[in-house]
């Protein structure tokens, strides 16, 4: 079950923020003022949701309390496109301006639960905004899961393993030969482009590279 701290000063919304989240079955906490949100980070939330406006220490400043492994979703009726930088910039890992969608708002919870789940030590491999949650075989970018094939998954976690070298189609093969011994060297080729392209559909961040000559790389900050 995840544990959600919501940080409102609005009665009525963080009402409606709480019976939402609990609808989904996570544990809800709230807090009213900054500085309440700030006592509040000792119940070990998996995630906060604050306005930036408020009583007592505002976001911005309570921002810098939270342990940076803790999502943080700005809430606000601040809608400047500065305002959204300097908090992502600052930490948040999403912000959502008032009114909002109570839909997309949860979608925007799971993703960064997912995400933050998916990056804990010793259960991922990541490239830039790419996640890879070696436990359950699943893969993020940008919070949203990319839907693999086994030989995909196994060829993608090769690549992100190899840190951006490049690695050749044949040693490719080598590498995944046990999980997918039906991949050939013929196939690879038409593998890969089937992973470019549902990457594509997620994000317009290219992340594998083909070498001519050699093979294939992650591009981006592995």
């Amino acid at each position: 079950m995840s544990r959600i701290l919501i940080v409102e000063d609005d009665e009525d919304i963080g009402a409606v923020l709480q019976r939402e989240l609990e609808k989904d079955g996570m544990e809800v906490f709230r807090a009213v003022t900054g500085t309440e949100g700030r006592m509040m980070l000792a119940n070990s939330p998996d995630l906060v949701l604050m306005d930036l406006m408020l009583p007592g220490l505002t976001g911005e400043e309570l921002l810098t309390h939270i342990p940076k492994e803790i999502p943080v979703i700005a809430v606000s009726a601040r809608s400047s496109v500065d305002d959204k930088v300097s908090l992502l910039t600052s930490g948040c890992v999403d912000y959502i301006t008032k009114p909002f969608d109570i839909k997309e708002l949860k979608a925007r919870v799971g993703a960064a639960l997912r995400t933050a789940e998916a990056r804990k030590p010793g259960t991922c491999l990541t490239c830039g905004e790419m996640v890879i949650d070696t436990d359950k075989h699943e893969v993020y970018i940008e919070g949203k899961e990319l839907k693999l094939t086994r030989t995909e998954y196994a060829i993608l976690k090769m690549l992100v393993s190899g840190g951006g070298r490049v690695i050749s189609k044949s040693e490719l093969l080598d590498l995944i030969s046990s999980d997918t011994p039906d991949c050939t060297e013929s196939s690879v080729k038409v593998h890969i482009s089937n992973l470019r392209k549902k990457i594509k559909d997620l994000t317009d961040t290219e992340y594998i590279e083909a070498v001519w000559g050699i093979g294939f790389k992650l591009k981006g900050d592995s």
